[in-house]
């Protein structure tokens, strides 16, 4: 499956994370959560190009790591409410009788401390897979990759993702520029002299790439009448709402199991259908297509099968998918293995094409 290198399709790549990310929404055992950023960041590693894109990728570490101590200090503010072990002695504030049941400070028990970690690493995981899959896939290839009736969504969509991969492009270049410079020396001038060219650098590459977007025809609706239109938001809409209530209800096990799946699967069809109304009214040709092959097909299916593992721990290990506060997390094989399946997406895919090489 290997094969020659070369870029895989950028859905594929999305695909995987979004398994990943699925898998880690449905844990806050620290353990497993710990291995699924470990094994994102072996993937990355090894399988991103040198394009600006694929440098973005420490700063979605660091972003989860803000995350992290954020939700720690978020539970420390609003006094927690565990019982257990008090580790730290704050003064509580009073509050009125307005917000009842909520507290400023007040004692910090251990068990106030690791739900803030357990649920910070949990979203830092998510944050961190969404990462992944920016910095493995070619946001432009993605966009070209869309259905034509996604394409004024894409256009907005492709230009907020390129938004981060540019900035680290820029501050890379600004420093370069900078260090062949004489200036001022003190950390608050040289942010300043730093922060101002950097924002500026990528607000107008950001314009720059939405212009050039829409010279080229990205994001034109084409032509309908105003009842085709309405049609097909109806049915937009119409499969959002059945798709939104499918998940709460898939969710929350105390909602009518005739709410889950059925109205997940038909709100998913409504959905589709309209998408494939709107779809016939807008032209679009591709020059060079992105083709799936077997390593595309590869990557879905690791992503799923991590996706699928984390399901089954979460449905049948909940003991190790959400660990008590009182005692030390474990961790079965299924949860071992819902996190280490990640690293299959190395074994069926081919190294990255190298930059200026042709496809």
């Amino acid at each position: 499956m290997l094969g020659l290198p070369r870029d895989l399709h950028p859905v594929a790549w999305w695909l995987w994370a979004i398994g990943l990310a699925a898998a880690a929404s449905m844990t806050t055992n620290p353990f497993v959560l710990l291995m699924i950023v470990g094994v994102v960041a072996v993937v990355v590693t090894l399988r991103r190009t040198d394009h600006p894109w694929a440098r973005s990728f420490r700063f979605y570490v660091w972003l989860g790591v803000a995350a992290v101590v954020l939700r720690v200090l978020w539970r420390v503010v609003l006094g927690g409410g565990y019982p257990g072990d008090v580790v730290l002695e704050l003064p509580e504030v009073p509050l009125p009788d307005v917000v009842r049941g909520v507290t400023l400070l007040g004692p910090v028990t251990r068990e106030t401390l690791l739900a803030g970690l357990y649920d910070g690493l949990r979203l830092a995981a998510i944050v961190i897979c969404v990462g992944a899959a920016n910095s493995l896939a070619n946001p432009k290839r993605l966009l070209r990759s869309l259905p034509p009736a996604l394409y004024e969504i894409g256009t907005a969509l492709v230009v907020a993702v390129t938004v981060l991969p540019q900035l680290t492009q820029s501050i890379q270049r600004v420093r370069a520029a900078q260090a062949l410079r004489a200036g001022d020396t003190g950390r608050v001038r040289r942010l300043r002299r730093l922060l101002v060219p950097v924002l500026e650098d990528t607000f107008d590459r950001s314009l720059a790439l939405a212009a050039g977007m829409d010279t080229r025809g990205y994001g034109r609706a084409g032509s309908a009448t105003p009842a085709q239109r309405r049609v097909t938001g109806a049915l937009v809409l119409a499969g959002l709402f059945g798709t939104v209530v499918g998940v709460y209800a898939l969710l929350d096990q105390t909602a009518p199991r005739v709410l889950a799946l059925p109205m997940l699967g038909v709100g998913v069809v409504v959905a589709v259908l309209g998408l494939v109304n709107a779809g016939r009214r807008v032209q679009r040709t591709v020059y060079r297509p992105d083709r799936w092959r077997a390593a595309e097909v590869g990557v879905v299916a690791v992503g799923v099968v991590v996706g699928v593992l984390g399901w089954w721990v979460n449905r049948y290990q909940p003991a190790i998918a959400y660990p008590a506060l009182t005692a030390a997390p474990a961790v079965s094989l299924g949860a071992l293995l819902a996190a280490v399946a990640g690293l299959l997406a190395i074994a069926v895919t081919p190294p990255p094409r190298a930059p200026g090489v042709p496809r």
